[in-house]
Protein backbone atom coordinates (compact mmCIF):
# COMPACT_ATOMS: atom_id res chain seq x y z
CA UNK A 1 0.00 0.00 0.00
CA UNK A 2 1.39 3.02 -0.74
CA UNK A 3 1.78 5.81 1.98
CA UNK A 4 2.56 9.14 1.73
CA UNK A 5 3.37 10.76 5.35
CA UNK A 6 3.96 14.80 5.82
CA UNK A 7 5.04 16.95 8.37
CA UNK A 8 7.18 19.68 9.60
CA UNK A 9 3.94 22.38 8.64
CA UNK A 10 3.47 25.21 11.85
CA UNK A 11 3.27 29.36 12.70
CA UNK A 12 6.04 30.86 10.82
CA UNK A 13 6.99 34.49 10.69
CA UNK A 14 7.37 36.15 7.40
CA UNK A 15 10.61 36.11 6.00
CA UNK A 16 11.84 32.65 8.17
CA UNK A 17 11.97 29.10 6.92
CA UNK A 18 10.43 25.97 6.92
CA UNK A 19 11.29 22.20 5.93
CA UNK A 20 8.58 20.22 5.03
CA UNK A 21 9.39 16.12 5.23
CA UNK A 22 7.03 13.57 3.45
CA UNK A 23 7.85 9.93 4.46
CA UNK A 24 7.15 7.30 1.61
CA UNK A 25 6.43 3.50 1.62
CA UNK A 26 4.46 0.97 -0.28
CA UNK A 27 6.63 1.46 -3.62
CA UNK A 28 9.76 1.64 -5.11
CA UNK A 29 10.73 5.18 -4.57
CA UNK A 30 13.75 5.79 -6.48
CA UNK A 31 11.73 4.71 -9.76
CA UNK A 32 8.95 7.65 -9.16
CA UNK A 33 8.46 11.27 -10.19
CA UNK A 34 7.47 13.33 -6.54
CA UNK A 35 6.14 16.75 -6.16
CA UNK A 36 5.04 18.88 -3.61
CA UNK A 37 1.64 20.56 -3.95
CA UNK A 38 -0.44 23.29 -2.04
CA UNK A 39 -3.40 24.37 -1.49
CA UNK A 40 -4.55 27.77 0.56
CA UNK A 41 -7.64 28.36 2.04
CA UNK A 42 -10.74 29.15 -0.12
CA UNK A 43 -8.42 27.82 -3.54
CA UNK A 44 -7.59 25.39 -5.42
CA UNK A 45 -4.42 23.03 -5.74
CA UNK A 46 -1.23 24.23 -6.75
CA UNK A 47 1.61 22.35 -8.22
CA UNK A 48 5.09 23.71 -6.58
CA UNK A 49 7.79 21.32 -7.51
CA UNK A 50 9.01 18.09 -8.78
CA UNK A 51 11.80 15.94 -9.00
CA UNK A 52 12.22 12.92 -11.88
CA UNK A 53 13.39 10.18 -10.84
CA UNK A 54 16.77 10.38 -11.02
CA UNK A 55 16.31 13.67 -9.86
CA UNK A 56 18.13 15.31 -12.68
CA UNK A 57 15.08 17.32 -14.04
CA UNK A 58 13.66 19.29 -11.61
CA UNK A 59 10.98 22.18 -11.83
CA UNK A 60 9.31 25.17 -10.10
CA UNK A 61 6.34 27.33 -10.17
CA UNK A 62 7.67 30.83 -10.83
CA UNK A 63 5.89 32.03 -7.37
CA UNK A 64 8.17 30.02 -5.06
CA UNK A 65 11.56 29.88 -7.41
CA UNK A 66 14.44 31.10 -5.95
CA UNK A 67 12.80 30.70 -2.35
CA UNK A 68 11.67 26.72 -2.15
CA UNK A 69 14.24 23.86 -2.76
CA UNK A 70 12.77 20.41 -3.26
CA UNK A 71 15.15 17.41 -2.48
CA UNK A 72 15.10 13.56 -1.79
CA UNK A 73 16.92 11.25 0.34
CA UNK A 74 16.64 7.91 -1.81
CA UNK A 75 18.42 5.65 0.90
CA UNK A 76 15.74 7.24 3.62
CA UNK A 77 12.72 7.22 1.27
CA UNK A 78 12.55 11.04 1.94
CA UNK A 79 11.08 13.58 0.28
CA UNK A 80 11.96 17.25 1.30
CA UNK A 81 10.89 21.33 0.53
CA UNK A 82 12.67 23.75 2.14
CA UNK A 83 10.76 26.95 2.36
CA UNK A 84 13.20 30.44 2.62
CA UNK A 85 11.58 33.68 2.84
CA UNK A 86 8.36 32.52 3.71
CA UNK A 87 5.28 34.89 2.43
CA UNK A 88 1.62 35.16 4.22
CA UNK A 89 0.45 33.92 0.79
CA UNK A 90 2.50 30.93 1.23
CA UNK A 91 -0.22 29.93 4.26
CA UNK A 92 -1.40 26.43 2.76
CA UNK A 93 -2.16 22.65 3.27
CA UNK A 94 1.49 21.19 1.84
CA UNK A 95 0.87 18.32 0.14
CA UNK A 96 2.99 15.18 -1.13
CA UNK A 97 2.54 13.45 -4.64
CA UNK A 98 4.12 10.74 -6.17
CA UNK A 99 3.63 10.31 -10.07
CA UNK A 100 2.99 7.33 -11.73
CA UNK A 101 6.02 7.63 -13.91
CA UNK A 102 9.65 8.55 -13.55
CA UNK A 103 8.86 11.61 -15.11
CA UNK A 104 6.74 14.73 -13.98
CA UNK A 105 5.24 14.92 -17.15
CA UNK A 106 3.04 12.35 -16.37
CA UNK A 107 0.03 12.32 -13.88
CA UNK A 108 -0.19 11.67 -9.95
CA UNK A 109 -1.51 8.81 -8.23
CA UNK A 110 -1.43 9.27 -4.95
CA UNK A 111 -1.35 12.03 -2.15
CA UNK A 112 -0.81 12.29 1.74
CA UNK A 113 -3.05 13.99 3.86
CA UNK A 114 -1.19 17.53 4.12
CA UNK A 115 0.66 19.27 6.35
CA UNK A 116 -0.50 22.43 7.45
CA UNK A 117 1.89 26.03 7.25
CA UNK A 118 0.76 29.07 8.55
CA UNK A 119 2.72 32.07 7.64
CA UNK A 120 2.01 35.12 10.16
CA UNK A 121 3.20 37.11 12.24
Amino acid sequence: EVQLVESGGGLVQPGGSLRLSCAASGFTFSSYAMSWVRQAPGKGPEWLSASNSGDSNIGYVDSVKGRFTISRDHAKNMLYLQMNSLKPEDTAVYYCAKYRSPWWSDAMDYWGKGTLVTVSS
